[in-house]
């Protein structure tokens, strides 16, 4: 149980057994061996089989499922699978396509969500909607064969898959400063890690790749962000290496992840960046509110006061359904607005607070255009392409990637430019879900970041970011056991010279197209 799904397949292949034995266990053996063939083809062949399932990564969990479905050769099932590329280094997209060119094959209609440009050039069909993101969103803009697509002048996907538009690689780099200096990790061991030593340059933006499993997550959560937390209270104390130099420089280390930014109704955009604060003040302003001595704390749905007691300012009530599900229902005393009807009665230029809190980021920055305190924080959500959001959405339905983003935004409000004040920021998959427009506005705000002062360490495996680092750390050369060491660490270019790296394989060849475009 302790071996990986490579090192298993390879036992039970090479097992003999006697003729009494095989007649026992024959069967047996087929299955084992068929399953340990489907998830070693699927990619997860660095997987140990005792792996416990609440640490595999999403498209982990996908996969498994993938292998699952080809063993038990269902014919004549809809299969549909959201972004099963995250995780997946480039050099494995071919092993996922061929499986569900399998499952195809065997019968079944298979529907993907993604983003991936080689899984979208391996589709027989290709719908693609837009032309925007929410309001500006939810109509068929293409439908048919992949060259079709590239054809199509009006699909967004189809002018970047031809190259009409494209996420530039950087004209120059940021190189490495002396008076930064570097923050060096000596003899990582956690997990599959071979007592490396890892030098990230401050100041930078810096990516961390390597193939599935190669340790990258290991070496930038379990030892780097550990250590640096754990050091905080106990300046001294090291988690899984040897020792850590300039670790003092940095003022702070935030971990922006993809968890949600709250977990009840009433988180929301408009309150996660502190707009809403502004917003209320501007409320409590008018001469209607004045009159009633509403202050700015009436118009919060988070405190007594304004705010619709039923619901406690959610809009919805649980309704407890004992032995089934709990159901939600809109508020019958607000009718889902959220407030009291006294307060809705207040209007800031003909809408009242829910109106208001319906609008969308882009709506908003139109209707507040005269209030630069709100429309300083609004527009940083348009610049990274979240300004389909209507403010007051509940934060529990926004995905991982919008989550991050606005966590992102949040972060960049708070980040002014200091050449005194240094900071880590550590982003993990931050292209899940976005398409290649949206990738190009992430990366501008990443250098808003960097600009004000900040180190940006980003573990990715999508090549449109890799190509705008600054410095690459490359993991490998394969996952699990076969991982765990640095491979190559430095500029792109200089990636791409090293033939043992993967990443630098396809670095090399995106930078070879750009010589021959220069050209």
């Amino acid at each position: 149980c302790q071996m990986s799904i490579a090192r298993a397949r390879q036992f039970f292949d090479a097992l003999t057994l006697t003729p009494a034995q095989t007649k026992i266990a024959d069967k047996i053996l087929e299955e084992i061996r068929h399953r340990l063939r489907f998830l070693d083809e699927v990619g997860l062949d660095y997987i140990s089989l005792n792996r416990l399932t609440s640490t595999l990564a999403g498209g982990e969990a996908q996969r498994i499922q993938l292998a699952t479905s080809i063993g038990s050769r269902l014919v004549g099932a809809l299969y549909v699978l959201d972004e099963p590329s995250i995780g997946l280094h480039a050099r494995d997209t071919h092993r996922l396509i061929e499986i569900l060119r399998q499952l195809r094959d065997l019968g079944n209609t298979i529907l993907v969500v993604e983003h991936d440009p080689e899984t979208i050039r391996a589709a027989d069909h290709t719908l693609d909607l837009g032309p925007g993101a929410g309001e500006q969103g939810g109509q068929v803009v293409f439908s048919g064969s992949y060259d079709e697509l590239l054809a199509a002048p009006h699909s967004l996907t189809g002018r970047y898959l031809i190259g009409e538009l494209r996420i530039p690689i950087p004209s120059h780099r940021r190189r490495p400063r002396p008076e930064w200096g570097w923050l060096r990790l000596r003899g990582c061991t956690a997990h599959n890690l071979r007592h490396i030593d890892v030098e990230i340059p401050l100041g930078l933006m810096v990516v961390v790749t390597g193939v599935s499993g190669s340790g990258k997550s290991t070496l930038v959560h379990d030892v780097l962000y550990q250590t640096l937390q754990a050091r905080k209270s106990s300046p001294g104390v090291l988690i899984h290496c040897a020792g850590i130099e300039g670790a003092d420089s940095l003022e702070e280390v935030v971990l922006v992840d993809q968890s949600p930014i709250g977990r009840t109704p009433r988180s929301n955009p408009v309150t996660y960046i502190k707009a809403f604060d502004a917003i209320r003040e501007l409320f409590a302003s008018t001469p209607d509110a004045k009159k009633r001595s509403y202050t700015a704390g009436h118009f919060s749905f988070n405190i007594p006061g304004g705010r619709c007691e039923t619901c406690q300012g959610d809009g919805t009530v649980t309704v407890e359904m004992q032995f089934l599900a709990d159901v939600e229902l809109v508020c019958e005393e607000c009718k889902g607005t959220r407030y009291k009807s006294g307060i809705l009665e207040v209007r800031y230029r003909d809408k009242n607070i829910h109106q208001v809190l319906n609008l969308t980021v882009r709506e908003a920055l139109a209707f507040f255009a005269s209030a630069p305190k709100v429309v300083h924080r609004l527009k940083i959500l348009d610049e990274i392409g979240l300004g389909y959001l209507r403010l007051g959405q509940s934060g529990t339905t926004l995905s991982g990637g919008e989550a991050q983003r606005l966590k992102l935004a949040a972060h960049s409000l708070h980040s002014e430019p200091s050449p005194g004040h240094r900071s880590l920021y550590i982003f993990d998959e931050p292209t899940t879900g976005l398409h290649f427009d949206d990738i190009q506005k992430l990366l501008a705000a990443f250098r808003k970041l960097i600009d004000a002062g900040a180190t940006v360490l980003i573990i990715e495996h999508n090549l449109d970011v890799i190509k705008a680092a600054d410095w690459v750390i490359d993991l490998g050369p394969e996952g699990g056991d076969a991982g765990g060491s640095v491979v190559a660490a430095g500029t792109p270019e200089q990636v791409a010279k090293n033939t043992r790296s993967y990443t630098g394989h396809f670095l090399a060849r995106i930078l070879s197209n750009r010589q021959v475009a220069a050209n």
